[in-house]
């Protein structure tokens, strides 16, 4: 049985991704002490939240240097995966530099609203997060800025302009959308997750 771990920090939805995984059976602990995240055989790093206030506390606890050295598999949800990319426009804050791409804001001259909110469809390309999930799967957002597609991204989602959906490096995996909320592709895709090597 994998020992899961969910990221302390000062961001939302932490209950939503812990009820998520109880709902598969599988109990998962919150932490932000060093020696449980790393003894953890997979990490998830919710949040809902603004990027500047998020890095702060990472900072603060030292997060911000152990998160880039873990080398078991680490999923980053919504602002989660934000702060595993290069920066944010948002408050100009400088991320955890994984995954090499920028976070910008959705342009407001569109004519859609921002923040995009609710279902929409992803492309998807070969990644185990994607096992078993149908072409043109719609999944649940809520977010006002997006990763730039990159060589990392590995699904792509349309609003406004494409964005990257998903992204991965090495162990490091990013869902801009919300699995917890995102019904059964959701449950399908953590439950991926949970058995990636």
């Amino acid at each position: 049985m994998s020992k899961v771990v969910v990221l302390q920090y000062n961001a939302g939805n932490t209950q939503s991704v812990l009820f998520a995984l109880e709902r598969l059976g599988i109990t998962a602990e919150l932490s932000n002490h060093a020696e449980t995240i790393l003894a953890a055989d997979k990490v998830i790093f919710p949040g809902v939240g603004e990027a500047s206030t998020a890095m702060r506390y990472l900072q603060q606890h030292g997060l911000h240097q152990l998160i880039p050295t873990l080398t078991q598999p680490v999923l980053g949800v919504c602002l989660g995966m934000q702060l595993l990319c290069q920066s944010s426009e948002e408050n100009n804050t400088k991320c955890l530099g994984i995954f090499d791409t920028e976070v910008i804001k959705f342009p407001l001259d569109g004519g859609e609203k921002v923040p995009h909110m609710g279902w929409n469809n992803i492309s998807m390309s070969n990644s185990i997060l994607f096992q078993n999930i149908p072409a043109n799967a719609y999944v649940y957002f809520v977010h006002s800025y997006y990763a730039k597609a990159c060589n990392a991204t590995v699904a792509t989602a349309n609003y406004i302009v494409p964005f990257s959906a998903a992204l991965q490096k090495n162990n490091f995996y990013g869902v801009q959308f919300h699995p917890e909320k995102s019904a059964a592709v959701g449950a399908t895709i953590i439950e991926n997750f949970i058995k990636s090597a």
